[in-house]
């Protein structure tokens, strides 16, 4: 009787241990969701679990999670009790392709580093034992004088080429130390990255029954992103616009995705999602304050720096003076998936579903995939200011593009079947018309050149008269006739002692309040036309201009 019961509480004390020590189980990566900010990674996990209350361990998460956003789905008899996020630093596969590379090539140069010390340590003892010996010989024993002559030669010779040997082998192990300095150094720095670094979510589960239960794990990880860009091709001017839209993904969660399925989203989970209220705004007496006003010039300034990237609206073309194509390449992998990409809407943001399995490395090097290309109707346009640029920029406008669900990106622009340079792409208009620079067309030929016998100063009483004239030339080269928005400009007066007189502006619209000159021209295939422009500034005789 008494035999049952020990058995009896060693079985129960097993059964109890079992049940509170955690069990490991690993995960498989299915879908990845990218945000603008972030992704939504969904994994399962196939778990046997005895009855009770047990602690679990679910490997190969991503190394940083939103612990807030951990969704864990299990069957009926599974009650969830708690979740715990943890980095897995101790996993050998955690280390990352280069620093297992670099560790590698450590452990051959000490064993090369080994082998040159042996070699030396030999050569030295050889040295000593020479010394040793060169003493008692010249000591305990008589020798005649060609003896003598022939051990002397013998000892000199002999330490003369270990001593040699020595200094080498010391050259060739400073350089070893050297190179093993490096490369600690440099596995110092690579273990500081942790992408290659998994993540571990711990579950406390409460099971009415044993079972292999399947949890499906989600949970958002701020480690990745995917920035829209585009290719803007055109055949010529009379053909639509294609617009290829293309998405660089980059993630560095730690894993590898592998063969999952991908999504792409417009939104931002991470965004604060709080409508914003106003309360009083009450005013008051005080000092100035100087580092507001230093900040609120700060900002406007950025905010100046990233209107100038943004393409140009109906209201732009009127006033702005040129188009600043950027410039550079995107880095990254390129890699070509299908076109026919499933989009889906709701009221706050658009996705897209990519139909193969995916492979995106967690390395923050940006891989490129195609999301869906679009055929959209065009007015295409040519734009010059020669004035600052003595080209033509062909435009092409659009309408009803807020279908399209763009997002503000680069644009590599692809005109009769040649790469002519990049854009940028900002659909956050404010107009119902989308101006997209579509790059710079040499075959129309602009030329602006100052009239030299009607450009001169004239002086009356106490004030003088300057008097400019420009001549623009145009060319078209093409095969077809274009329509050219032509702009040049005037100078308007700031002071009462300062008259301005516009001369000739042969047929433009004039803005008077900026002194914007604006022509829209037809030229027929071949034609060339001229244009000419004349102002004049009177001013008082004893002031200059500084900027004239």
């Amino acid at each position: 009787m008494k035999r049952i019961f020990l058995t009896l509480l060693t079985s129960l004390s097993f059964v109890y241990i079992y049940a509170q020590s955690p069990r490991s189980f690993n995960s498989r990566l299915e879908s990845v969701t990218v945000y603008s900010i972030g992704a939504e990674l969904n994994h399962k996990a196939k778990i046997s679990l005895p009855a009770g209350t047990s602690e679990i361990i679910l490997n190969d998460m991503a190394n940083n999670i939103d612990e807030s956003s951990i969704q864990v789905g299990v069957p009926s008899s599974v009650t969830i009790l708690s979740t715990s996020f943890s980095r897995d630093f101790l996993r050998n596969e955690n280390k990352s392709p280069a620093y297992i590379k670099v560790e590698d090539s450590l452990q051959i140069i000490k064993r090369e580093l080994n082998k040159v010390q042996n070699k030396r340590v030999v050569e030295e003892n050889l040295l000593v034992l020479l010394d040793k010996n060169q003493a008692i010989g010249g000591v305990n024993t008589g020798v005649n004088v060609a003896e003598l002559i022939k051990i002397a030669d013998y000892y000199k010779n002999k330490q003369l080429e270990l001593r040699n040997n020595i200094f080498s082998l010391k050259e060739a192990e400073d350089v070893q130390q050297k190179r093993i300095a490096r490369m600690q150094q440099q596995l110092q720095e690579l273990s500081l990255d942790k992408t290659g670094t998994t993540g571990q979510i711990v579950l406390q589960v409460m099971a009415t029954e044993p079972s292999n239960a399947d949890f499906n794990i989600s949970y958002l990880s701020p480690n990745a992103a995917w920035l829209a860009f585009y290719d803007l091709r055109a055949e010529n001017t009379s053909s639509p616009l294609k617009i290829v839209y293309k998405a660089n993904v980059t993630q560095s969660t730690g894993l590898d995705w592998k063969k999952v399925k991908l999504s792409l989203s417009t939104g931002n989970p991470s965004q604060n999602g709080t409508a914003p209220l106003l309360s009083a705004w009450f005013l008051q007496f005080g000092e100035p304050a100087y580092a507001y006003q230093q900040q609120k010039q700060m900002y406007q300034n950025r905010i100046q720096s990233m209107e100038t990237r943004a393409p140009m609206d109906k209201k732009d073309l009127e006033e702005q003076p040129i188009i600043n194509a950027l410039q550079g390449q995107v880095a990254g992998v390129q890699v070509q998936a299908p076109v026919s990409v499933q989009q889906n809407e709701n009221m706050l943001n658009a996705s897209f579903d990519i139909e193969i399995p995916y492979d995106i490395a967690s390395n923050s090097k940006p891989h490129s995939v195609t999301l869906k290309e679009f055929s959209q109707p065009a007015n295409f346009k040519y734009y010059s200011v020669p004035k600052i640029e003595a080209d033509a920029f062909l435009m092409a406008e659009i309408t009803n593009y807020d279908k399209l669900n763009l997002l503000p990106g680069e644009a590599n622009i692809i005109f009769e079947n040649s790469y002519v340079g990049k854009s940028f792409i900002n659909p956050n208009a404010t107009t119902d018309t989308l101006n997209l620079s579509m790059g710079r067309d040499k075959k129309i030929t602009i030329k602006r050149e100052k009239v030299a016998e009607q450009t001169g100063i004239k002086f009356i009483g106490n004030s003088k008269k300057q008097t400019f004239t420009y001549e623009i030339r145009l060319r078209n080269g093409k095969k077809e006739a274009v329509n050219l928005l032509l702009k040049d400009q005037y100078p308007v007066s700031t002071d009462k002692d300062m008259e301005v007189e516009l001369l000739a502006a042969d047929g433009a619209v004039i803005n008077k309040e900026t002194g914007v000159l604006t022509w829209k021209l037809s030229l027929k295939a071949g034609a060339t036309e001229t244009i000419r422009i004349s102002y004049a500034i009177k001013y008082p005789k004893d002031k200059n201009i500084v900027n004239l």
